[in-house]
C-alpha cells in the first residue's frame, strides 16, 4: 500500500549584506522568535495527499482433518461488494459447519457399526462470468464426498444486481420457466446432442429409447449469464451435472446459446435493457 507524503513549501527572506555585516531589519523578518524561520507569506500549506482506497481481497479458506476435508473460495470482484461478500462468508460459514456435523456423526456412526470410515469433503469455487456496470455474473463448482463410491461435481451460479444491491438467480430475470424453457429448448438440444457425440464418438439418435439420448430441460439446470461485449448479457450458459445428460463417465457438460430475439421476449421487461441480441 503507499501513502503520500508531506508536501511543504518554504520561502525565507533574504539576508541583505551591507559592507559583509548583516541587515538587522532583513534579519528580523526572516526569523521569529528563538530565531526560528518564518514562511513567506505567499508560502502554500502543507498539503496530504488522500490514501488510496485499498483493493478488496477475495477470500480462500481450507481445512483438513481425519474427518473432512474442506475449501471454499470466492474472487476480489465478489468482496468488493459488501452485501456480496457477506452473503459468500456466511454461505461459507454455514457449509463448514454442516460439513464438521455430519462427519461427526457419520463417524460416530461407522464406529459404532464396524465399517470404515473415510473422511468427507466439501469444495466450492466461485470464479466471475462477467463484470458489468449493472450487474457482475458469478458461476461456482462445488464437489462433494459423503462416503460413497465416488463423489459428486455440481454448478451453482448467482448474479449481483448492483442497482438494487441484491443477489438474484439468473431464472429470476425470465417471465416464467416456461418462457426461458421454450425460448432456449431447441438451440439448447441441438448443441447438447453435439457434445454428447464428441464424447461418445458417435451421434445420438434422440429417439432410440436409449438411456441418456433424449433431451433435457434446460431450464431445470444451472443457468449462467455472460458476455462478449462487457456491456450487456448476450449469451447464456447452461451446466449440466453428471447423470442429468449422460453416464457419471462422461462428466458434466456445458452449452453456450446466444441471446436471440426469443431470448429477449422471454425476459421481464424490467431486465431487458440488460441484454442485447448477439450479433
Amino acid at each position: 500500500m503507499r501513502y503520500g507524503g508531506f508536501v511543504a513549501v518554504l520561502a525565507f527572506a533574504a539576508v541583505a549584506c551591507d559592507g559583509g555585516q548583516p541587515n538587522a531589519q532583513a534579519n528580523a523578518q526572516a526569523s521569529g522568535p528563538a530565531g526560528e524561520a518564518m514562511p513567506d507569506a505567499g508560502a502554500e500549506e502543507p498539503t496530504q495527499a488522500a490514501p488510496p482506497v485499498p483493493v478488496a481481497r477475495g477470500r480462500s479458506e481450507s481445512a483438513k482433518t481425519d474427518l473432512y476435508t474442506f475449501a471454499y473460495a470466492y474472487p476480489d470482484e465478489a468482496a468488493a461488494i459488501p452485501g456480496l461478500r457477506d452473503l459468500l462468508d456466511r454461505r461459507l460459514e454455514a457449509g463448514k459447519a454442516d460439513l464438521v456435523s455430519t462427519s461427526r456423526t457419520a463417524k460416530a456412526d461407522a464406529s459404532k457399526d464396524g465399517y470404515p470410515y473415510h473422511a468427507y469433503e466439501r469444495q466450492t469455487e466461485w470464479k466471475v462470468v462477467t463484470d458489468l456496470p449493472g450487474w457482475l455474473s458469478l458461476s461456482a463448482v462445488h464437489y462433494e464426498f459423503s462416503g460413497g463410491a465416488h463423489g459428486m461435481t455440481t454448478s451453482d451460479s448467482l448474479l449481483w444486481d448492483r442497482r438494487a444491491d441484491v443477489a438474484r438467480k439468473p431464472d429470476e430475470l425470465f417471465a416464467s420457466a416456461d418462457a426461458l424453457r421454450s425460448a432456449i429448448r431447441a438451440p439448447f438440444c441441438d448443441a447438447l446432442d453435439r457434445e454428447r457425440a464428441k464424447k461418445r464418438g458417435e451421434p445420438v439418435q434422440r429417439d432410440s429409447g436409449q438411456m441418456f439420448s433424449e433431451c433435457i430441460d434446460p431450464a431445470a439446470q444451472t443457468l449462467i449469464l455472460g458476455s462478449s461485449n462487457r456491456r450487456s448479457f448476450d449469451r447464456i450458459g447452461v451446466l449440466v451435472a453428471p447423470y442429468e445428460a449422460g453416464p457419471y463417465a462422461e462428466g458434466s457438460y456445458e452449452v453456450t446459446l446466444p441471446v436471440t430475439g426469443k431470448v429477449m421476449a422471454a425476459l421481464k421487461p424490467q431486465y431487458r435493457s440488460a441484454f442485447s441480441v448477439q450479433p
